[in-house]
């Protein structure tokens, strides 16, 4: 049955601009929109469905192309401690930051990841989230990357979300492969990445290319292996130093290439060419109250798509609201509201291969949106936290929370 959302106004986001259309309607059948346009001109429907969203603002739904939203722990702790003065390699040594979470997220059953990743992802949809990636990378050998992978699935099966799956088993050098970086990527390579893949648990691949993690040219192995099992990847990459791994991400044709404080105007370059997405993180880029902003102006300059996403995880960036950082992508990063929001939504569905289904209110495309009770599109931009009032709508179908 065909359903007509009307008393509207839509900002498609279609080309990755506002796109607005006074006095809209959109067409729904199914889980598709079959037309959009101003309601003065839809076309006969005959029996048909109404729904009067009340002179609300629609946009895409919202997509949240970089988190870790599964994991095991709390690190709050840690973050009181380093406000007391003490030091992050201090943290470290007694145990503490990525290898707690990774004891954690081993000791945890698939039930209680499952549990605390729901809690916090229902906190991403009750914002406007229709669309998630998930990493692992907390695991960090094979059984606990495919208990995080499974919550994932799970995740996207039992909540109103479609998740994408991320390989991220490349984070860090577990403890049982200390000093041997090189053996725990031939690892990955040889056992994880293909177990994984053969169990449809991978979306794609990701590594964080970084000098306190792994190297261009571990990351390297890891994008042949993906390629030959037919994996998409992406790279955390230039965050801390500059290392040149976003321009490797665009050798590989990744989709995305994640924080770029530091990259160069070379890696614009290539990132431009290749058609890889840039995901800016501005939660972590406050959180850990970093000073080099990602190079904006050549970003802009060679029309490499820029996405936003909320990094959220334990340690960096425990943010729950998307919203919150297209704010922060405004206020920090000195983005438009309109550079913001297409960043939420077309250009977070090209960083996970999805740009063709996702990401913008088109004729042929999945019918995941939002209808605001706002003024304006740049107030979902402008409004910090609150719970701005709105009807969530995923595959045509209203979601409640």
């Amino acid at each position: 049955m065909k359903t007509l959302w009307h008393h509207c106004h839509v900002a498609s986001m279609a080309n990755g601009a506002y796109s607005i259309i006074e006095d809209a309607a959109i067409v729904t059948d199914g889980a598709h929109i079959v037309w959009i346009g101003p309601r003065a001109e839809v076309p006969d429907q005959g029996d048909i469905n109404t729904v009067d969203l009340n002179g609300a603002w629609v946009t895409p739904g919202l997509i949240d192309c970089h988190t870790h939203t599964v994991f095991g722990g709390n690190r709050s702790g840690e973050f009181e401690q380093r406000l007391q003065g003490v030091s992050y390699a201090d943290i470290a040594a007694a145990g503490g930051g990525i290898a707690s979470t990774v004891r954690a997220t081993r000791a945890a059953s698939e039930e209680e990841l499952f549990a605390s990743a729901q809690r916090r992802l229902l906190q991403l949809l009750k914002d406007g989230v229709t669309t998630v990636e998930i990493k692992s990378g907390y695991g960090l050998d094979l059984a606990s990357e495919r208990k995080m992978l499974r919550v994932g699935r799970r995740l996207g099966e039992q909540l109103p979300v479609t998740v994408r799956n991320t390989c991220l088993a490349a984070h860090a050098l577990p403890p049982e492969y200390k000093d041997r970086a090189d053996d725990y990527i031939a690892h990955i390579c040889s056992d994880m990445l293909p177990a994984l893949a053969a169990e449809n648990l991978v979306d794609a691949v990701d590594a964080f290319c970084e000098y306190l993690a792994f190297s261009t040219e571990q990351v390297e192995q890891v994008f042949i292996t993906a390629g030959q099992l037919g994996l998409p990847v992406k790279l955390h990459a230039e965050q801390l130093s500059s290392l040149h791994g976003s321009s490797l991400a665009a050798r590989y044709q990744a989709l995305s290439a994640d924080h770029l404080e530091f990259m160069t105007e070379e890696d614009a370059i290539a990132m431009a060419a290749a058609g890889t997405v840039a995901v800016l993180l501005p939660g972590a880029f406050y959180f850990l109250r970093e000073t080099q902003l990602p190079p904006m102006d050549a970003l802009r300059k060679h029309g490499v798509k820029i996405a936003i996403a909320t990094d959220l995880n334990p340690g960096t960036s425990p943010g729950l609201s998307l919203r919150l950082m297209l704010n922060m992508a405004c206020t920090l990063f000195r983005m438009t509201p309109e550079e913001a929001l297409a960043g939420a939504t077309t250009h977070a569905a090209r960083a996970l291969g999805m740009v063709d289904t996702h990401g913008s209110l088109e004729a042929g495309k999945v019918a995941d949106f939002v209808a605001w009770n706002i003024e304006r599109p740049a107030d979902l931009a402008y409004w910090l936290g609150g719970d701005l009032e709105k009807r969530v709508v995923r595959h045509g179908v209203e979601s409640t929370f």
